[in-house]
């Protein structure tokens, strides 16, 4: 099974951006599909982008979408998620998927205003 491992999280202010990069092993990372998900304090961990194995699926939950992009690179086994125009709503765990099985450790994104 594909190991994850998610980077990129931090503190920044309203409006600003922050790139998650969710690195995995093993050589069938290009024949996955993956995705981000995040989970607020209190919430459940919802759907926030995917795309599938060749790119040419992509998919964005309503409230990211036009800031939001998500984007793979297969030669390095990772996906990444741009994230522009961020709110303080957009606070939370973000997960990285691949499959709909293999899961990250997780990195935490905060947004002060």
């Amino acid at each position: 099974q594909v190991q994850l491992v998610e980077s990129g999280g931090g503190l920044v202010s309203a409006g600003g951006s922050l790139r998650l990069s969710c690195a995995g092993s093993g050589r069938s990372f290009s024949s996955y599909s993956m995705g981000w998900f995040r989970q607020a304090p209190g919430k459940e961990r919802e759907f926030v982008a995917a795309m599938d194995e060749n790119g040419a699926k992509i998919s964005y939950e309503d409230s990211v979408k036009g800031r939001f992009t998500i984007s793979r690179d297969n030669a390095k086994n990772t996906v990444y998620l741009q994230m522009n125009s961020l709110k303080p709503e957009d606070t939370a765990v973000y997960y990285c998927n691949a499959d709909g099985t293999a899961w990250g450790q997780g990195t935490q994104v905060t947004v002060v205003s």
